[in-house]
Protein backbone atom coordinates (compact mmCIF):
# COMPACT_ATOMS: atom_id res chain seq x y z
CA UNK A 1 0.00 0.00 0.00
CA UNK A 2 1.17 3.77 -0.83
CA UNK A 3 2.49 5.58 2.06
CA UNK A 4 0.33 8.61 3.42
CA UNK A 5 0.46 12.04 1.36
CA UNK A 6 1.68 14.55 4.30
CA UNK A 7 -0.79 16.61 5.29
CA UNK A 8 2.17 19.83 4.91
CA UNK A 9 1.98 18.78 1.30
CA UNK A 10 -1.83 19.19 0.87
CA UNK A 11 -1.87 22.24 2.53
CA UNK A 12 1.06 23.43 0.19
CA UNK A 13 -1.01 22.00 -2.64
CA UNK A 14 -4.00 24.26 -1.66
CA UNK A 15 -2.23 27.32 -1.47
CA UNK A 16 -1.05 26.90 -5.08
CA UNK A 17 -3.87 26.12 -6.73
CA UNK A 18 -6.62 28.31 -7.74
CA UNK A 19 -10.17 27.18 -7.10
CA UNK A 20 -11.67 29.46 -10.11
CA UNK A 21 -9.29 27.31 -12.32
CA UNK A 22 -10.42 23.97 -10.92
CA UNK A 23 -13.86 24.40 -10.98
CA UNK A 24 -13.88 26.71 -13.92
CA UNK A 25 -12.41 23.71 -15.49
CA UNK A 26 -16.02 21.74 -15.19
CA UNK A 27 -18.49 24.00 -15.67
CA UNK A 28 -18.48 28.08 -16.89
CA UNK A 29 -18.15 30.60 -14.42
CA UNK A 30 -19.48 34.42 -14.40
CA UNK A 31 -17.55 36.83 -12.92
CA UNK A 32 -19.96 38.93 -10.21
CA UNK A 33 -18.31 41.64 -8.10
CA UNK A 34 -15.24 40.01 -6.47
CA UNK A 35 -16.77 36.30 -7.07
CA UNK A 36 -17.42 34.00 -9.41
CA UNK A 37 -20.99 32.15 -10.25
CA UNK A 38 -22.92 29.46 -12.08
CA UNK A 39 -25.92 27.17 -11.90
CA UNK A 40 -24.75 25.00 -9.07
CA UNK A 41 -24.01 21.82 -10.73
CA UNK A 42 -24.64 19.78 -7.39
CA UNK A 43 -28.61 20.52 -7.85
CA UNK A 44 -30.73 21.24 -10.32
CA UNK A 45 -31.86 25.56 -11.00
CA UNK A 46 -32.65 28.24 -13.21
CA UNK A 47 -31.47 30.97 -10.80
CA UNK A 48 -27.70 30.75 -10.05
CA UNK A 49 -26.88 30.60 -6.33
CA UNK A 50 -23.35 29.02 -6.55
CA UNK A 51 -20.57 31.18 -5.68
CA UNK A 52 -16.95 30.50 -6.18
CA UNK A 53 -14.32 33.09 -3.99
CA UNK A 54 -11.28 33.58 -5.50
CA UNK A 55 -10.04 35.55 -2.23
CA UNK A 56 -11.45 32.35 0.15
CA UNK A 57 -10.48 29.70 -2.25
CA UNK A 58 -13.50 28.34 -1.15
CA UNK A 59 -16.98 27.38 -3.10
CA UNK A 60 -20.66 27.64 -1.67
CA UNK A 61 -24.00 26.88 -2.77
CA UNK A 62 -26.59 28.92 -1.46
CA UNK A 63 -29.24 26.60 -2.87
CA UNK A 64 -28.00 23.29 -1.56
CA UNK A 65 -25.59 24.11 0.99
CA UNK A 66 -22.60 22.51 -0.83
CA UNK A 67 -19.25 24.09 -0.51
CA UNK A 68 -15.88 23.15 0.24
CA UNK A 69 -12.22 23.37 -1.50
CA UNK A 70 -10.72 22.54 -4.83
CA UNK A 71 -9.81 19.28 -3.26
CA UNK A 72 -13.78 18.84 -2.03
CA UNK A 73 -14.71 19.95 -5.22
CA UNK A 74 -13.07 16.83 -7.19
CA UNK A 75 -14.29 14.72 -5.18
CA UNK A 76 -18.27 15.28 -4.90
CA UNK A 77 -18.73 16.37 -9.04
CA UNK A 78 -15.55 14.11 -10.32
CA UNK A 79 -16.73 11.74 -8.38
CA UNK A 80 -12.68 10.94 -7.32
CA UNK A 81 -11.03 9.91 -4.16
CA UNK A 82 -9.28 11.98 -1.72
CA UNK A 83 -5.84 10.51 -3.62
CA UNK A 84 -7.12 10.97 -6.85
CA UNK A 85 -8.04 14.67 -6.31
CA UNK A 86 -4.72 15.02 -4.56
CA UNK A 87 -2.96 13.96 -7.73
CA UNK A 88 -4.94 15.71 -10.14
CA UNK A 89 -4.29 19.06 -8.52
CA UNK A 90 -0.81 18.20 -7.96
CA UNK A 91 -0.67 17.05 -12.17
CA UNK A 92 -2.21 20.50 -12.53
CA UNK A 93 0.53 22.39 -10.57
CA UNK A 94 3.32 20.67 -11.97
CA UNK A 95 4.40 18.75 -8.84
CA UNK A 96 5.21 15.28 -7.72
CA UNK A 97 2.62 13.92 -5.03
CA UNK A 98 5.46 13.04 -2.00
CA UNK A 99 4.65 10.09 0.60
CA UNK A 100 5.78 9.31 4.03
CA UNK A 101 8.60 7.12 4.47
CA UNK A 102 7.90 3.54 5.76
CA UNK A 103 5.86 2.38 3.03
CA UNK A 104 6.54 1.55 -0.85
CA UNK A 105 5.99 3.96 -3.70
CA UNK A 106 2.87 4.38 -5.23
CA UNK A 107 2.96 2.48 -8.77
CA UNK A 108 3.25 5.19 -11.80
CA UNK A 109 -0.05 5.87 -12.31
CA UNK A 110 0.69 8.37 -15.16
CA UNK A 111 2.24 5.30 -17.13
CA UNK A 112 -0.32 2.99 -16.50
CA UNK A 113 -3.08 5.30 -18.13
CA UNK A 114 -0.44 5.97 -21.40
CA UNK A 115 -0.36 2.26 -21.61
CA UNK A 116 -4.06 2.28 -21.86
CA UNK A 117 -4.34 5.09 -24.74
CA UNK A 118 -1.98 3.30 -26.79
CA UNK A 119 -3.88 -0.11 -26.17
CA UNK A 120 -7.06 2.21 -27.13
CA UNK A 121 -5.32 3.47 -30.09
CA UNK A 122 -4.12 0.10 -31.10
CA UNK A 123 -7.63 -1.68 -30.89
CA UNK A 124 -9.62 1.29 -32.76
CA UNK A 125 -7.31 0.99 -35.18
CA UNK A 126 -7.63 -2.99 -35.92
CA UNK A 127 -11.08 -2.48 -36.11
CA UNK A 128 -10.59 -0.80 -39.72
CA UNK A 129 -8.68 -3.86 -40.70
CA UNK A 130 -11.15 -6.42 -39.83
CA UNK A 131 -13.94 -7.45 -41.66
CA UNK A 132 -15.62 -9.46 -39.71
CA UNK A 133 -15.66 -7.01 -36.77
CA UNK A 134 -17.05 -4.09 -38.47
CA UNK A 135 -19.79 -6.70 -39.90
CA UNK A 136 -20.70 -7.39 -36.76
CA UNK A 137 -21.27 -4.16 -35.35
CA UNK A 138 -23.28 -3.39 -38.69
CA UNK A 139 -25.29 -6.14 -38.06
CA UNK A 140 -26.20 -4.87 -34.41
CA UNK A 141 -27.50 -1.62 -35.95
CA UNK A 142 -24.39 0.47 -34.73
CA UNK A 143 -22.97 3.35 -36.73
CA UNK A 144 -19.85 4.23 -37.41
CA UNK A 145 -20.19 7.52 -35.58
CA UNK A 146 -21.56 6.08 -32.36
CA UNK A 147 -18.80 2.94 -32.31
CA UNK A 148 -16.36 7.09 -32.52
CA UNK A 149 -18.23 8.06 -29.25
CA UNK A 150 -17.62 5.00 -27.14
CA UNK A 151 -14.24 4.24 -28.51
CA UNK A 152 -15.76 0.86 -29.87
CA UNK A 153 -12.13 -0.99 -31.11
CA UNK A 154 -11.35 -4.74 -32.08
CA UNK A 155 -8.26 -6.91 -30.52
CA UNK A 156 -7.07 -9.05 -33.25
CA UNK A 157 -7.22 -12.80 -33.17
CA UNK A 158 -3.68 -13.62 -32.40
CA UNK A 159 -1.54 -14.43 -29.34
CA UNK A 160 1.20 -10.88 -29.22
CA UNK A 161 -0.45 -8.73 -31.60
CA UNK A 162 -0.45 -5.85 -28.76
CA UNK A 163 2.43 -6.74 -27.46
CA UNK A 164 4.53 -6.18 -30.30
CA UNK A 165 2.44 -3.15 -31.42
CA UNK A 166 3.45 -1.43 -28.04
CA UNK A 167 7.10 -2.16 -28.24
CA UNK A 168 6.84 -0.34 -30.96
CA UNK A 169 4.72 2.30 -30.34
CA UNK A 170 6.19 2.64 -26.54
CA UNK A 171 9.02 1.21 -26.54
CA UNK A 172 10.15 2.24 -23.01
CA UNK A 173 6.87 0.20 -21.31
CA UNK A 174 7.90 -3.27 -20.60
CA UNK A 175 6.02 -6.51 -20.04
CA UNK A 176 5.84 -5.64 -16.16
CA UNK A 177 4.09 -2.17 -17.20
CA UNK A 178 1.63 -3.79 -20.07
CA UNK A 179 0.65 -6.55 -17.28
CA UNK A 180 0.06 -4.00 -14.37
CA UNK A 181 -2.04 -2.31 -16.96
CA UNK A 182 -3.88 -5.64 -17.23
CA UNK A 183 -4.05 -5.46 -21.24
CA UNK A 184 -1.36 -8.72 -21.17
CA UNK A 185 -2.03 -11.67 -19.31
CA UNK A 186 0.27 -14.55 -17.65
CA UNK A 187 -0.84 -18.87 -18.05
CA UNK A 188 -0.31 -20.87 -14.79
CA UNK A 189 3.14 -21.87 -16.90
CA UNK A 190 4.31 -18.26 -17.28
CA UNK A 191 3.36 -17.72 -20.58
CA UNK A 192 2.72 -14.18 -21.51
CA UNK A 193 -0.03 -12.40 -24.06
CA UNK A 194 -3.07 -10.71 -25.45
CA UNK A 195 -5.61 -10.90 -22.36
CA UNK A 196 -8.09 -9.67 -25.38
CA UNK A 197 -7.91 -11.76 -28.57
CA UNK A 198 -10.89 -11.70 -31.33
CA UNK A 199 -13.16 -9.47 -29.24
CA UNK A 200 -14.98 -6.54 -29.97
CA UNK A 201 -13.45 -3.92 -27.27
CA UNK A 202 -15.16 -0.99 -25.49
CA UNK A 203 -12.89 1.44 -23.89
CA UNK A 204 -14.00 1.96 -19.99
CA UNK A 205 -13.49 5.42 -19.24
CA UNK A 206 -13.47 6.81 -15.47
CA UNK A 207 -15.11 10.35 -14.72
CA UNK A 208 -12.37 12.20 -16.34
CA UNK A 209 -12.12 10.56 -19.44
CA UNK A 210 -9.07 8.75 -18.96
CA UNK A 211 -9.09 5.30 -20.03
CA UNK A 212 -8.78 2.76 -17.07
CA UNK A 213 -9.71 -0.72 -18.47
CA UNK A 214 -11.68 -2.53 -21.40
CA UNK A 215 -14.32 -4.81 -21.47
CA UNK A 216 -14.48 -7.27 -24.72
CA UNK A 217 -16.94 -9.19 -26.19
CA UNK A 218 -16.45 -12.22 -28.64
CA UNK A 219 -17.94 -12.00 -32.09
CA UNK A 220 -20.04 -15.04 -31.77
CA UNK A 221 -20.77 -18.04 -30.16
CA UNK A 222 -16.92 -18.84 -29.27
CA UNK A 223 -15.51 -20.76 -26.88
CA UNK A 224 -14.84 -18.61 -23.97
CA UNK A 225 -17.02 -15.87 -21.74
CA UNK A 226 -19.59 -13.64 -23.74
CA UNK A 227 -17.69 -10.74 -22.03
CA UNK A 228 -14.47 -10.57 -20.84
CA UNK A 229 -13.09 -7.48 -18.26
CA UNK A 230 -9.59 -5.85 -17.36
CA UNK A 231 -8.60 -7.05 -14.27
CA UNK A 232 -8.07 -5.36 -11.18
CA UNK A 233 -5.17 -3.28 -11.38
CA UNK A 234 -4.02 -0.17 -9.57
CA UNK A 235 -6.42 2.12 -11.79
CA UNK A 236 -9.29 0.03 -12.31
CA UNK A 237 -12.19 -1.39 -9.62
CA UNK A 238 -15.03 -2.81 -11.47
CA UNK A 239 -16.75 -2.60 -8.36
CA UNK A 240 -16.91 0.74 -8.34
CA UNK A 241 -16.65 1.32 -11.94
CA UNK A 242 -19.87 2.20 -14.40
CA UNK A 243 -19.64 2.02 -18.18
CA UNK A 244 -20.66 5.12 -19.95
CA UNK A 245 -21.12 7.33 -17.22
CA UNK A 246 -18.57 9.99 -18.82
CA UNK A 247 -19.75 9.42 -22.33
CA UNK A 248 -23.42 10.07 -20.05
CA UNK A 249 -22.69 13.26 -18.98
CA UNK A 250 -20.55 14.47 -22.15
CA UNK A 251 -23.70 13.55 -23.88
CA UNK A 252 -25.74 15.79 -21.51
CA UNK A 253 -25.81 19.20 -19.70
CA UNK A 254 -27.39 17.79 -16.70
CA UNK A 255 -28.69 14.48 -16.14
CA UNK A 256 -31.87 14.40 -14.41
CA UNK A 257 -31.98 10.34 -14.20
CA UNK A 258 -29.51 7.90 -15.47
CA UNK A 259 -30.92 4.12 -16.91
CA UNK A 260 -28.88 1.32 -15.64
CA UNK A 261 -28.36 -1.64 -17.53
CA UNK A 262 -26.36 -5.02 -17.75
CA UNK A 263 -24.28 -4.69 -20.81
CA UNK A 264 -21.93 -2.64 -22.81
CA UNK A 265 -23.89 -3.11 -26.09
CA UNK A 266 -27.25 -2.32 -24.24
CA UNK A 267 -25.54 1.33 -23.43
CA UNK A 268 -24.13 1.52 -26.89
CA UNK A 269 -27.56 0.65 -28.62
CA UNK A 270 -29.49 2.97 -26.46
CA UNK A 271 -27.11 5.75 -27.15
CA UNK A 272 -27.49 5.21 -31.11
CA UNK A 273 -31.30 5.83 -30.61
CA UNK A 274 -31.41 9.03 -28.67
CA UNK A 275 -31.05 7.62 -24.98
CA UNK A 276 -27.89 8.87 -24.01
CA UNK A 277 -28.31 8.41 -20.03
CA UNK A 278 -27.97 4.93 -20.15
CA UNK A 279 -24.93 2.86 -17.91
CA UNK A 280 -24.17 -0.05 -17.19
CA UNK A 281 -22.08 -2.24 -14.14
CA UNK A 282 -19.30 -4.67 -15.18
CA UNK A 283 -20.53 -7.98 -14.82
CA UNK A 284 -21.47 -7.29 -11.61
CA UNK A 285 -24.91 -6.33 -9.70
CA UNK A 286 -24.75 -2.69 -8.36
CA UNK A 287 -23.49 -2.11 -5.14
CA UNK A 288 -23.75 0.46 -2.50
CA UNK A 289 -20.48 2.39 -3.85
CA UNK A 290 -21.88 1.67 -7.93
CA UNK A 291 -25.40 3.72 -6.56
CA UNK A 292 -23.30 6.27 -4.55
CA UNK A 293 -21.04 7.26 -7.87
CA UNK A 294 -24.47 7.55 -9.78
CA UNK A 295 -25.90 9.52 -7.12
CA UNK A 296 -23.80 11.96 -7.04
CA UNK A 297 -24.24 12.82 -10.97
CA UNK A 298 -28.50 12.19 -11.23
CA UNK A 299 -31.43 12.16 -9.10
CA UNK A 300 -33.17 9.40 -10.24
CA UNK A 301 -31.77 5.65 -11.20
CA UNK A 302 -33.66 3.32 -13.28
CA UNK A 303 -32.62 0.29 -12.86
CA UNK A 304 -33.31 -2.21 -15.99
CA UNK A 305 -33.83 -6.07 -15.25
CA UNK A 306 -35.14 -8.88 -17.33
CA UNK A 307 -38.60 -9.92 -16.26
CA UNK A 308 -37.87 -13.53 -15.52
CA UNK A 309 -36.77 -15.00 -12.18
CA UNK A 310 -33.43 -14.18 -12.80
CA UNK A 311 -33.97 -10.47 -13.47
CA UNK A 312 -36.33 -9.94 -9.66
CA UNK A 313 -33.85 -11.79 -8.02
CA UNK A 314 -31.26 -8.92 -9.53
CA UNK A 315 -33.39 -6.31 -9.18
CA UNK A 316 -33.96 -7.55 -5.18
CA UNK A 317 -30.17 -7.99 -4.91
CA UNK A 318 -29.72 -4.21 -6.37
CA UNK A 319 -33.09 -2.66 -3.96
CA UNK A 320 -31.14 -3.98 -0.98
CA UNK A 321 -27.58 -1.87 -2.27
CA UNK A 322 -29.35 1.13 -2.88
CA UNK A 323 -31.87 1.68 0.11
CA UNK A 324 -28.52 3.09 1.69
CA UNK A 325 -28.20 5.59 -0.62
CA UNK A 326 -31.88 6.56 -0.93
CA UNK A 327 -31.78 10.11 0.72
CA UNK A 328 -34.57 12.58 0.68
CA UNK A 329 -34.96 13.60 -3.11
CA UNK A 330 -33.55 10.83 -4.40
CA UNK A 331 -35.49 7.93 -6.52
CA UNK A 332 -34.68 4.44 -7.35
CA UNK A 333 -37.22 2.26 -9.60
CA UNK A 334 -36.95 -0.69 -12.08
CA UNK A 335 -38.22 -1.49 -15.30
CA UNK A 336 -38.85 -4.81 -16.01
CA UNK A 337 -38.74 -6.44 -19.50
CA UNK A 338 -40.45 -8.77 -21.28
CA UNK A 339 -38.40 -12.45 -21.42
CA UNK A 340 -36.29 -13.16 -23.64
CA UNK A 341 -35.39 -9.46 -24.33
CA UNK A 342 -33.19 -6.66 -23.70
CA UNK A 343 -32.34 -3.12 -23.52
CA UNK A 344 -30.69 -3.29 -27.25
CA UNK A 345 -33.65 -5.57 -28.76
CA UNK A 346 -36.23 -3.81 -27.27
CA UNK A 347 -34.84 -0.37 -28.23
CA UNK A 348 -34.04 -1.45 -32.22
CA UNK A 349 -37.84 -3.14 -32.04
CA UNK A 350 -39.86 0.04 -29.93
CA UNK A 351 -37.45 2.89 -31.24
CA UNK A 352 -36.79 6.06 -28.96
CA UNK A 353 -40.46 6.62 -27.85
CA UNK A 354 -41.31 2.99 -26.65
CA UNK A 355 -38.19 2.64 -24.71
CA UNK A 356 -39.41 6.21 -22.66
CA UNK A 357 -42.77 4.84 -22.56
CA UNK A 358 -41.43 1.88 -19.98
CA UNK A 359 -38.95 3.99 -18.21
CA UNK A 360 -42.33 6.35 -17.85
CA UNK A 361 -43.71 3.61 -16.06
CA UNK A 362 -41.09 2.20 -14.08
CA UNK A 363 -42.06 1.18 -10.70
CA UNK A 364 -40.16 2.80 -7.58
CA UNK A 365 -38.16 0.63 -5.23
CA UNK A 366 -39.97 1.40 -2.44
CA UNK A 367 -43.11 -0.16 -4.19
CA UNK A 368 -41.57 -3.14 -5.19
CA UNK A 369 -40.25 -3.57 -1.88
CA UNK A 370 -43.74 -3.43 -0.36
CA UNK A 371 -45.52 -5.57 -2.40
CA UNK A 372 -42.85 -8.40 -3.33
CA UNK A 373 -43.01 -8.66 0.48
CA UNK A 374 -46.66 -8.49 1.10
CA UNK A 375 -47.44 -10.87 -2.20
CA UNK A 376 -48.06 -13.93 -0.16
CA UNK A 377 -49.65 -12.56 2.96
CA UNK A 378 -52.68 -12.12 4.10
CA UNK A 379 -52.62 -8.93 5.58
CA UNK A 380 -55.51 -9.40 7.64
CA UNK A 381 -54.23 -12.08 9.57
CA UNK A 382 -51.83 -10.95 13.20
CA UNK A 383 -49.65 -13.31 12.08
CA UNK A 384 -48.72 -11.82 8.50
CA UNK A 385 -48.81 -8.20 9.83
CA UNK A 386 -46.05 -9.50 12.00
CA UNK A 387 -44.23 -11.53 9.62
CA UNK A 388 -44.16 -8.63 7.18
CA UNK A 389 -43.07 -6.03 9.59
CA UNK A 390 -40.00 -8.06 10.21
CA UNK A 391 -39.52 -8.45 6.78
CA UNK A 392 -39.87 -4.59 6.24
CA UNK A 393 -37.86 -3.26 9.28
CA UNK A 394 -34.32 -4.32 8.59
CA UNK A 395 -34.72 -3.14 4.83
CA UNK A 396 -36.32 0.76 6.16
CA UNK A 397 -33.66 0.64 8.79
CA UNK A 398 -31.19 1.18 6.23
CA UNK A 399 -32.97 4.06 4.87
CA UNK A 400 -31.19 7.64 5.59
CA UNK A 401 -33.09 9.86 8.28
CA UNK A 402 -35.81 11.66 6.45
CA UNK A 403 -38.91 12.34 5.17
CA UNK A 404 -39.01 8.72 2.79
CA UNK A 405 -38.09 6.77 5.45
CA UNK A 406 -40.76 8.02 8.17
CA UNK A 407 -43.15 7.59 5.13
CA UNK A 408 -42.13 3.84 4.96
CA UNK A 409 -42.40 3.85 8.67
CA UNK A 410 -46.37 5.06 7.77
CA UNK A 411 -47.07 2.75 5.27
CA UNK A 412 -45.76 -0.18 7.51
CA UNK A 413 -48.42 1.19 9.75
CA UNK A 414 -50.96 1.36 7.57
CA UNK A 415 -50.50 -2.27 6.59
CA UNK A 416 -49.58 -3.79 9.49
CA UNK A 417 -51.30 -1.41 12.58
CA UNK A 418 -47.44 -1.66 13.56
CA UNK A 419 -45.57 1.97 14.49
CA UNK A 420 -41.86 1.89 14.85
CA UNK A 421 -40.07 3.60 17.52
CA UNK A 422 -36.69 5.11 16.37
CA UNK A 423 -36.77 2.70 13.16
CA UNK A 424 -38.73 0.00 14.94
CA UNK A 425 -36.28 -0.38 17.70
CA UNK A 426 -36.46 0.94 21.39
CA UNK A 427 -34.70 4.11 22.21
CA UNK A 428 -31.20 3.63 22.70
CA UNK A 429 -29.55 4.39 26.42
CA UNK A 430 -27.58 7.88 26.32
CA UNK A 431 -24.53 5.63 27.00
CA UNK A 432 -25.47 3.49 23.58
CA UNK A 433 -26.68 6.40 21.70
CA UNK A 434 -23.97 7.20 18.80
CA UNK A 435 -22.67 10.39 19.83
CA UNK A 436 -23.11 13.38 16.99
CA UNK A 437 -20.60 15.59 16.28
CA UNK A 438 -19.35 18.05 19.14
CA UNK A 439 -20.86 21.09 18.20
CA UNK A 440 -18.63 24.17 19.20
CA UNK A 441 -19.81 26.90 21.66
CA UNK A 442 -20.94 29.82 20.34
CA UNK A 443 -17.44 32.00 21.03
CA UNK A 444 -15.30 29.58 19.70
CA UNK A 445 -17.98 29.33 16.72
CA UNK A 446 -18.03 33.08 15.90
CA UNK A 447 -14.17 33.10 16.27
CA UNK A 448 -13.58 30.04 14.40
CA UNK A 449 -15.82 31.55 11.82
CA UNK A 450 -13.64 35.06 11.45
CA UNK A 451 -10.34 33.59 11.76
CA UNK A 452 -11.24 31.05 8.51
CA UNK A 453 -12.95 33.67 6.42
CA UNK A 454 -10.44 36.47 7.06
CA UNK A 455 -6.84 34.62 8.57
CA UNK A 456 -5.75 37.96 8.77
CA UNK A 457 -7.53 38.96 11.62
CA UNK A 458 -5.39 36.63 14.02
CA UNK A 459 -1.92 38.28 12.41
CA UNK A 460 -3.54 41.39 13.89
CA UNK A 461 -3.89 40.53 17.45
CA UNK A 462 -2.08 41.50 20.03
CA UNK A 463 1.61 39.25 20.27
CA UNK A 464 0.97 38.15 23.43
CA UNK A 465 -3.06 37.52 22.83
CA UNK A 466 -2.07 35.43 19.60
CA UNK A 467 0.56 33.37 21.59
CA UNK A 468 -1.61 32.78 24.41
CA UNK A 469 -4.64 32.00 22.12
CA UNK A 470 -2.53 29.38 19.74
CA UNK A 471 -1.46 27.77 23.20
CA UNK A 472 -3.93 24.64 23.44
CA UNK A 473 -5.41 21.85 21.44
CA UNK A 474 -8.84 23.00 20.33
CA UNK A 475 -10.17 23.70 16.86
CA UNK A 476 -9.02 27.17 17.30
CA UNK A 477 -5.89 27.08 18.48
CA UNK A 478 -5.02 24.94 15.67
CA UNK A 479 -5.95 27.28 13.38
CA UNK A 480 -4.32 30.51 15.35
CA UNK A 481 -0.91 28.32 15.45
CA UNK A 482 -1.08 27.40 11.95
CA UNK A 483 -1.57 30.96 10.69
CA UNK A 484 1.20 32.86 12.33
CA UNK A 485 3.13 29.69 10.86
CA UNK A 486 1.78 30.17 7.47
CA UNK A 487 0.57 33.73 7.12
CA UNK A 488 0.00 33.87 3.82
CA UNK A 489 -2.83 30.55 3.87
CA UNK A 490 -6.42 31.86 2.91
CA UNK A 491 -9.76 29.88 3.93
CA UNK A 492 -9.38 26.58 1.37
CA UNK A 493 -5.67 25.75 3.31
CA UNK A 494 -7.16 26.39 6.79
CA UNK A 495 -10.52 23.78 6.05
CA UNK A 496 -8.16 21.56 4.36
CA UNK A 497 -6.42 20.70 7.65
CA UNK A 498 -9.22 19.39 8.80
CA UNK A 499 -10.48 17.17 5.97
CA UNK A 500 -11.67 13.43 7.19
CA UNK A 501 -12.69 15.13 10.88
CA UNK A 502 -15.73 14.99 12.34
CA UNK A 503 -15.73 18.95 12.51
CA UNK A 504 -15.06 19.20 8.85
CA UNK A 505 -18.72 20.29 7.71
CA UNK A 506 -19.17 22.05 10.49
CA UNK A 507 -16.12 24.19 9.49
CA UNK A 508 -16.75 24.51 6.11
CA UNK A 509 -20.85 25.89 6.95
CA UNK A 510 -18.54 28.50 9.17
CA UNK A 511 -16.73 29.48 6.26
CA UNK A 512 -18.99 30.70 4.76
CA UNK A 513 -20.95 32.48 7.47
CA UNK A 514 -21.66 36.18 6.62
CA UNK A 515 -21.28 38.54 9.40
CA UNK A 516 -22.67 41.71 7.85
CA UNK A 517 -19.70 43.99 9.59
CA UNK A 518 -17.17 46.33 7.86
CA UNK A 519 -13.61 45.33 8.49
CA UNK A 520 -13.14 47.19 11.32
CA UNK A 521 -16.28 46.46 13.24
CA UNK A 522 -15.18 42.82 12.35
CA UNK A 523 -11.85 43.27 13.67
CA UNK A 524 -12.87 45.18 16.75
CA UNK A 525 -15.37 42.38 17.89
CA UNK A 526 -12.53 39.58 17.00
CA UNK A 527 -10.17 41.03 18.91
CA UNK A 528 -12.63 41.43 22.13
CA UNK A 529 -14.08 38.11 21.27
CA UNK A 530 -10.21 36.47 21.71
CA UNK A 531 -9.57 38.36 24.94
CA UNK A 532 -12.93 36.75 26.51
CA UNK A 533 -12.16 33.35 24.82
CA UNK A 534 -9.15 33.41 26.98
CA UNK A 535 -10.47 34.40 29.94
CA UNK A 536 -13.24 31.26 29.67
CA UNK A 537 -10.44 29.21 28.67
CA UNK A 538 -8.29 30.43 31.96
CA UNK A 539 -11.59 30.07 34.83
CA UNK A 540 -12.12 26.40 33.08
CA UNK A 541 -8.67 25.39 33.11
CA UNK A 542 -8.61 26.51 36.81
CA UNK A 543 -12.00 24.84 37.75
CA UNK A 544 -10.60 21.65 36.49
CA UNK A 545 -7.25 21.80 37.98
CA UNK A 546 -8.90 22.60 41.51
CA UNK A 547 -11.38 19.54 40.70
CA UNK A 548 -7.99 17.11 40.40
CA UNK A 549 -6.98 18.81 43.49
CA UNK A 550 -10.13 17.94 45.19
CA UNK A 551 -10.27 14.27 43.87
CA UNK A 552 -5.78 14.01 44.26
CA UNK A 553 -5.07 16.55 46.97
CA UNK A 554 -1.42 15.29 46.15
CA UNK A 555 1.78 18.00 45.87
CA UNK A 556 1.70 18.02 42.13
CA UNK A 557 -1.65 18.82 41.88
CA UNK A 558 -1.69 21.43 44.49
CA UNK A 559 1.77 22.81 42.56
CA UNK A 560 -0.11 22.94 39.71
CA UNK A 561 -3.09 24.83 41.05
CA UNK A 562 -1.24 27.22 42.69
CA UNK A 563 0.96 28.07 39.96
CA UNK A 564 -2.35 29.16 37.42
CA UNK A 565 -4.09 30.84 40.42
CA UNK A 566 -1.12 33.25 41.37
CA UNK A 567 -0.18 33.81 37.11
CA UNK A 568 -3.85 35.11 36.88
CA UNK A 569 -3.62 37.08 40.28
CA UNK A 570 -7.45 36.23 41.65
CA UNK A 571 -8.34 33.34 43.06
CA UNK A 572 -11.82 30.77 43.90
Amino acid sequence: MAGRIPQSFINDLLARVDIVEVVGSRITLKKAGKDHQALCPFHNEKTPSFTVSQDKQFYHCFGCGANGTPLTFLMEHDGMDFVEAVEWLAKLVGVEVPRERGSRPAPDRTDLYDVLEATDRFFRGALKNSAAAVSYLKDRGLTGLVARDFGIGYAPDEWHALQQALSETMPRAGEKDLLEAGVLTRSDAGRVYDRFRGRITFPIRDTRGRIIGFGGRVLGKEQGPKYLNSPETPVFHKGREVYGLFEARKANRSLERLVLVEGYMDVVALAQAGITNAVATLGTSPTADHFQKLYRYAPEVICCFDGDAAGRQAAWRALEQGLSELRDGRQLKFMFLPEGEDPDSIVRKEGEQGFLGRLAAAQPAIEYMFSRLSADLDLNSLDDQARLATLLLPQIEKVPEGILKQLMHNRLHTLTGFQPQSGGRRPASSASRPSKPTRLPSLTRRLVASTLQRPQLVLDLAEDVRDALGAGSGVLEDLVGYIVANPECDTAELVGRWMGHELESQLRQLAQRVSGLSDDAQRAEFQDGAVRYLAQRETADRRALLADLKEQPTADNLRKYWDRRQGRGSGE
